[in-house]
């Protein structure tokens, strides 16, 4: 169920359900954006690699993020733009058939000076299968309070 600004709490927890990362996800990802770098694209030059085999690019994992985001269900129908992404950070690669889920933290919910939405500040934590920690950083959305809604008529 979606919630106003109001309705979150700093330190409040979330976790989405999980994804798992696939090669066509890879493929589909490289041809949207352009990127085809041997890391994600050839299994030859990625076996002699670090990592001994193809990785998922960092941005599709970073999208990926916003996607769980989504699935966890908080912003649905309350979200009013995504502000920014801070302090992101890349720890470990995803291979394809890794599950990835997201934890989220509440780190901020402040209601602005318009009173009709507010700041969403959130910590982002994408997690493999095995516990590793992949990509961290801060999403910040703006997000509508219960009278800004009310004003839009968009209020339950």
């Amino acid at each position: 169920m979606a919630k106003y600004i109001e309705d979150f709490k700093v330190g409040e927890k979330a976790q989405s359900p999980g994804r798992t990362i696939t090669e066509t996800d890879v493929v589909l990802f490289s041809g949207l954006s352009g990127d085809t770098n041997p890391a994600h694209t050839d299994a030859v030059h990625s076996a002699k690699s670090p990592f001994g085999q193809r990785i998922a690019h960092g941005a599709l994992c970073l999208s990926v993020c916003t996607g769980l985001s989504a699935r966890i269900g908080d912003l649905d129908g309350t979200a009013i733009a995504f502000l920014g992404i801070d302090e992101w950070r890349f720890h470990a690669p995803v291979f394809f058939g890794d599950t990835v889920t997201l934890h989220t933290t509440v780190l901020e919910a402040r209601v602005t000076s318009k009173g009709d939405r507010g700041v969403l500040k959130r910590k982002m934590e994408l997690v493999k299968q095995d516990g590793t920690l992949v990509q961290s950083g801060l999403f910040t959305t703006m997000v509508m309070t219960r009278a800004g809604a009310q004003a839009a008529g968009k209020a339950e």
